[in-house]
């Protein structure tokens, strides 16, 4: 399994939780953390035609080739 661990501000995890809904795509852990499965947010952009976690992380460099994004 590949992660990507990104450090993002609590308000930027907020954020992420506002903009994607499907807890199928992306989910806060236990401790906090929000965790995307980088397939299905691939599918939901495909499926939308919007970035929204591009759009909200601006510069952050994604690597789409992770099973997973954890913003911690």
């Amino acid at each position: 399994m590949s992660i990507q661990d990104i450090a993002v501000s609590h308000n930027i995890r907020k954020k992420l939780l506002r903009a994607v809904k499907d807890e199928a795509v992306l989910f806060q852990d236990d401790d906090g953390a929000v965790v995307v499965d980088v397939a299905r947010y691939e599918d939901l952009k495909a499926d939308t035609g919007t970035e929204p976690l591009e759009d909200l992380l601006g510069e952050v460099e994604l690597d789409t080739g992770a099973e997973f994004f954890v913003f911690e």
